[in-house]
């Protein structure tokens, strides 16, 4: 079907309903894990409005984001497509947005809604024109046009990591409408075994618990509105958080304290479809926050478009539940990963493409959390416990496999028990389909995503071109081999991202990998750090340096990454990392901070940057 024609067809089905469409409302949070909204049961919680909404609707309790970090988990939701797939699986980065991947909302609005945001987009890509009627801070529903049906997101940032840092009158003040006998003791909250027990931990708990409360307030307060304009009964509510709590091991990560996150929805009778969302629902079957785009499309009376890659879970003509969730983990602010989670009913596996870095890299915004400074300096007095102690080892294992029901802090690691073995397989076959069906983008180096993208016009065309339909398989087998021949070999192979693998395999090893001229930037800056390892400096020294002033600042961070990853040899670039801080070029500020880090590691100093 043409666009035109598709256009037509939705607008017309949504026109012709036999009942006025639907509002629609979301009111979303961040960082915020379900155990701290009341209706999840937790007793040191107090969320009665967003109760309210559980009471009078449905509540789900398989709820999960698409990653453990905001911009690639919005990209998912506004777009319909994981990040993976376009390209927006970095944070902070900025794809070139295909023509046939459209903002959601634009669908609504070729309908005849009239759609809002209050405020937030950090979608990974310039917001376009059409995906709003109205996008800022006075955005709401009251402004439509009469007899509109509208869809409006209210964003609340009040539980952001940022946030719950602050303590003492800081704290009060953005927790004004926390009555007094709802304050958290931090004596009883309940400590994950995975973060230490003191005194800082325990704080920065109850002042998250403070903060989701304030933002039930500010629910409220919007529900209130609707009911005042008489919209109560001809509006759709959807209330959410972008992904868990925002400490480390948590935000930024696939298990499930970065990624579980709750979901209530309210469905007034009239707009309910197969006895869905019935008061008081609690609802168990899995849903992904990719599926957010097509359940509100679906819920307008609007065909789905094609494009979208996950499933509407309200509405009519409902396709089967799923079987799997997935989420991914890839470049964190300035440091690197690649890391896939695919979750069942009851099984999480992880695969790390990474085993080789550790699980905490250093990271300037993690770093400021109280709990990391326990565990950093718990650490170097060895007095973590043994769960804690695993989240600070210098390496990881290939595969891991969680029983969530029996482990829901996910710390007994089973992928090499011989009992489990059938569902390791299983899992890791689910998750190479999804790799596969989806054309996942992760083993592509940044750099290296950059020069395709200019080359081709997005990053959705890169896995998508004739001749690459098993560039995904052999990037699998390279990035996991330690076979040093094959690793050899794969220097010479025509695609750049299977060298650059092939170069950081050898480099893991501390072998060297001749590929210093190659044309690839990222696949020169591996072979360089492989060089480095394996004692051989000059060159390679070169390579770097000139790396660390490219025109392109990812490849500027790649190559502070690889800095800091050649131990003491990186005392030979300090004039050159001096000149990546604060670098007027940069968009981000994160070769600034690798810089930094480096630099500090090598002097024994503590200075700060942005």
């Amino acid at each position: 079907m043409q666009r035109r024609d598709f256009l037509r067809a939705s607008a017309t089905a949504a026109l012709s309903a036999p009942q006025a469409r639907p509002n629609i409302l979301w009111i979303s949070c961040e960082d915020a894990s379900p155990y701290a909204f009341s209706c999840y049961g937790d007793p040191l919680a107090w969320t009665p409005n967003i109760d309210g909404v559980a009471q009078r609707g449905v509540k789900y309790t398989h709820c999960y984001s698409v990653a453990g970090v905001c911009a690639p988990t919005r990209s998912g939701i506004i777009t319909g497509m994981y990040p993976a797939s376009i390209g927006s699986h970095f944070m902070r980065c900025q794809i070139q947005r295909p023509a046939m991947v459209r903002c959601f909302p634009e669908y609504l609005r070729d309908a005849g809604y009239y759609v809002t945001n209050n405020v937030k987009t950090d979608y990974n890509f310039p917001v376009p024109k059409t995906a709003w009627d109205e996008n800022s801070n006075k955005a709401h529903w009251r402004n439509r046009p009469a007899g509109k049906p509208f869809f409006s997101v209210f964003n609340f940032t009040g539980t952001h990591e940022s946030q719950i840092l602050k303590t003492g009158g800081e704290h009060a003040k953005i927790t004004t409408h926390v009555p007094a006998d709802r304050r958290v003791d931090a004596g009883k909250v309940s400590v994950p075994p995975y973060w230490p027990d003191t005194a800082a931990v325990r704080e920065q708990i109850a002042n998250f618990y403070e903060c989701v409360t304030e933002f039930d307030y500010e629910a409220g307060r919007l529900l209130r509105q609707l009911a005042d304009d008489g919209l109560a009964e001809d509006t759709i509510v959807f209330i959410w958080s972008d992904h868990g709590i925002g400490l480390p091991r948590s935000k930024r990560w696939n298990y499930e304290s970065g990624t579980h996150a709750p979901l209530v929805v309210h469905v007034p009778e009239k707009f309910r479809a197969a006895g869905q969302a019935k008061p008081g629902t609690v609802d168990d079957q899995l849903v992904s926050f990719i599926d957010l785009a097509p359940t509100v499309v679906n819920l307008a009376g609007i065909p789905l478009p094609q494009q979208f890659q996950g499933r509407a879970f309200l509405g009519t003509n409902l396709t089967k539940p799923r079987e799997y969730i997935y989420s991914c983990h890839d470049r964190m602010d300035e440091r690197y990963e690649t890391i896939r989670a695919t979750r069942d009913k009851r099984y999480r596996y992880i695969r790390n493409y990474r085993p080789f870095l550790p699980y905490y890299q250093y990271m300037n915004t993690s770093e400021a959390s109280p709990v990391m400074k326990d565990l950093r300096r718990l650490h170097e007095e060895k007095k973590l416990t043994p769960a804690a102690e695993r989240w600070m080892a210098s390496t990881k294992p290939t595969e891991e496999l969680y029983d969530v029901e029996a482990d829901r802090h996910e710390v007994n690691n089973l992928a090499a028990d011989p009992k489990h073995r059938a569902v390791l397989e299983r899992m890791r076959r689910a998750h190479i389909a999804w790799q596969e069906k989806y054309l996942d983008l992760g083993l592509f180096p940044e750099g290296e995503i950059l020069r395709e993208e200019k080359r081709l016009g997005s990053r959705f065309a890169i896995l998508r071109q004739p001749g690459r339909e098993k560039l995904l398989e052999t990037l699998r087998e390279v990035a996991s081999t330690t076979d040093v021949k094959l690793l050899r070999n794969s220097l010479r192979h025509r695609e750049a991202a299977v060298r650059y693998w092939a170069a950081t395999g050898l480099a893991n090893q501390g072998q060297r990998a001749d590929a210093l001229a190659d044309e690839s930037p990222s696949v020169r800056i591996a072979a360089a750090m492989a060089c480095l390892r394996a004692g051989e400096d000059t060159r390679a020294l070169e390579v770097l340096r000139t790396a660390l002033g490219d025109s392109e600042e990812m490849i500027r961070l790649e190559a502070g990454n690889a800095a800091d990853r050649i131990g003491d040899r990186a005392r030979a670039l300090e004039k050159d990392l001096e000149a990546r801080l604060n670098d007027e070029r940069d968009r981000t500020n994160y070769p600034s901070r690798v810089a930094n880090r480096v630099l500090n590691r090598l002097r024994g100093t503590e200075r700060t940057v942005r």
